[in-house]
């Protein structure tokens, strides 16, 4: 199946969420409203036509600099090894509502995906089974990939609970 027929086929059957599609290079890339992501990454993963078993990646884009609303994105792209074709699909995401189902019952291997890009971009992913920071100190206020973060800034740590402050002996 060519990309041009993947997106065909991934519009068709969800026509009403199909924002835009593309193929730059060879890279098909369809954008798609958020509410249908769940269904329609469950879909490329077990259509037989397109049998997608292979998520690459999941990441995050803050798009405030280049102008786009809704501010930010997740960009999933997968890979069919059996058919040989790939497909990047984006979903933007509000700011001011950060968040995403989970698809970590589609793909196990979206669990560290998700928990990256919850960490460095503040977009939660609903039903996550374990959705904690990844790269940064459990303690860290902020999301480093965001456009705003301040690189000079030192980072802002919640304080640490006095209990763990106090030094028990070692009973060994």
């Amino acid at each position: 199946m060519e990309g041009n027929e993947i997106r065909a086929l991934i519009e068709e059957k969800f026509s009403n969420a199909v924002i835009s599609q593309h193929d730059f290079r060879g890279d098909d890339t369809i954008v798609l409203d958020r509410k249908v992501l769940h269904d329609v990454l469950g879909f490329a993963r077990t259509d037989p036509g397109l049998d997608f078993d292979l998520l690459v990646d999941i990441c995050g884009v803050d798009r405030s600099e280049m102008g786009l609303e809704p501010r930010f994105a997740v960009v999933y792209h997968l890979v069919s090894t059996r058919h040989r074709h790939r497909l990047r699909l984006k979903f933007p995401v509000p700011e001011d509502d950060p968040v995403v189902p989970s698809v970590t019952d589609v793909w196990v291997g979206a669990d560290w995906f998700e928990r990256e890009t919850y960490d460095m971009f503040g977009i939660r992913f609903l039903g996550h089974p374990n959705l904690k920071r990844i790269l940064t100190h459990e303690q860290f206020e902020a999301h480093p990939l965001r456009k705003d973060y301040p690189v000079n800034r030192r980072p802002a740590l919640k304080p640490i609970p006095a209990d763990i402050l106090t030094l028990k002996p070692f009973k060994g």
